[in-house]
């Protein structure tokens, strides 16, 4: 049983890590000049990241802000809400982390929360889950007529596929922190999962904001196909900035810099590594 529908495309080849590099470098590239961009035309980009436990989304987002200023695009990653949010107006709280003009936000995760794990898990009630299908696509066009560029994307990850990477997570001691209980509960509520896709999907892909799907048992892949569709769906042009040229240096006026026991320095841990001796006045101080 996979996410996708019966009629999905035969399974490709994993891409070569050797094209994967040169195509996501030259990807970032154009992603730095999306930046300049949306910072000079002022323009509010807004991209949400959703799909599955395990199915790529913030492997994704690492590599679209890896080379970007994190003034211009920052990530929207949002707790579980406080007492006094669940007391708001649903959207509410995702208002509050949309873009300004001049920038872009990352949602890892978005207010589609409630139509997915909320949904699945029984964190909302019948009528809440109604009225976020009747509302959502109300608020979406709100953003838009705003002028906000709304991108979606939703990471499609099979069943298998899911389970492999829940596996390898758990044996490696540095991401056995992403695998939580809602993790290995969304193994045994698949279908359940499946079926709230499904649902969403018919009442929030529309025309002036549509889902994209991203197919995702091959990361590398997927990280490509989505950079390069977003940037694809974006009038960008390469910014000309004035240059910038480094001033010569300005003779000495006499500064003496203080005695360096004065100051507390780092110890050399680098050097214990290579068997090396640390410099005069910077040994381990005690």
């Amino acid at each position: 049983m996979t996410d996708q529908p019966t009629d999905q495309p035969a399974e490709q080849p994993r891409l070569a890590k050797r094209l994967y590099e040169a195509e996501l470098l030259r990807l970032q590239n154009e992603l730095v000049k999306l930046q300049e961009w949306v910072r000079a035309e002022g323009v509010r980009l807004v991209v949400v990241f959703e799909g599955r436990d395990a199915a790529g989304k913030g492997g994704a987002i690492k590599r679209v802000t890896e080379f970007l200023n994190p003034r211009v695009a920052r990530i929207a990653a949002l707790p579980a809400p406080t007492e006094r949010q669940r007391g708001q107006w649903y959207f509410q709280r995702y208002v509050e982390q949309l873009p300004a003009k001049g920038e872009i936000v990352l949602f890892d995760r978005s207010w589609y929360n409630r139509a997915g794990v909320e949904r699945v898990m029984g964190f909302c009630t019948d009528e809440e889950y109604w009225q976020f299908l009747h509302q959502c696509p109300t608020f979406e066009r709100m953003l838009i007529e705003a002028g906000i560029q709304l991108r979606k994307y939703w990471f499609s990850v099979s069943d298998t596929e899911q389970e492999r990477r829940f596996q390898s997570r758990l044996n490696d001691p540095m991401r056995r922190w992403k695998l939580s209980p809602m993790d290995t509960e969304s193994i045994s509520r698949w279908e359940e999962y499946s079926r709230a896709k499904d649902e969403m999907f018919v009442y929030t892909d529309m025309p002036e904001s549509p889902w994209n799907v991203v197919e995702s048992d091959d990361k590398r892949r997927a990280r490509i196909n989505m950079i390069a569709h977003l940037l694809s769906t974006l009038p960008y042009t390469d910014v000309t900035k004035p240059p910038v040229a480094l001033p010569p240096r300005p003779a000495s006026k006499g500064y003496q810099r203080p005695p360096r026991d004065l100051q507390k320095y780092v110890p050399d841990h680098a050097a214990e590594l290579t068997g090396e001796k640390p410099p005069a006045g910077r040994r381990k101080r005690k």
